[in-house]
């Protein structure tokens, strides 16, 4: 009874822990500092990437910074997610946008 118990609550956690985040109201004017101090405007298309990259990865991992990663070292990578987070094209290529635009 008690192993019984115990695996319905792992499993219960497991469900919790793998609910999606939900999404901040994206806003056109959410600014970027970048390392040049320059603040620059996020589009509303940029803004979505930003939140899908920011509720679509962080389910699973942390986040990195777009400038880790040079931009042809990025396209591997969205590629790879891509399949494992089931985003489609045109949210793949909205996140990609967004990455590009920080580097």
């Amino acid at each position: 009874m008690k192993a019984k118990i115990l695996i319905l609550a792992a499993a219960i956690l497991i469900v919790v822990s793998c609910g999606t985040k939900k999404a901040a109201p994206a806003t056109p004017t959410t600014p970027a500092v970048t390392e040049t101090s320059k603040i620059i405007e996020l589009t509303p298309e940029l803004a979505e990437g930003k939140n899908l990259y920011e509720n679509s990865c962080a389910r699973c991992h942390k986040l990195y910074d777009p400038k880790k990663f040079s931009q042809e070292e990025w396209k591997p990578i969205l590629t790879r997610m891509q399949k494992k987070a089931k985003l489609d094209d045109s949210q793949i290529a909205s996140i990609s946008n967004y990455i590009t635009s920080q580097l």
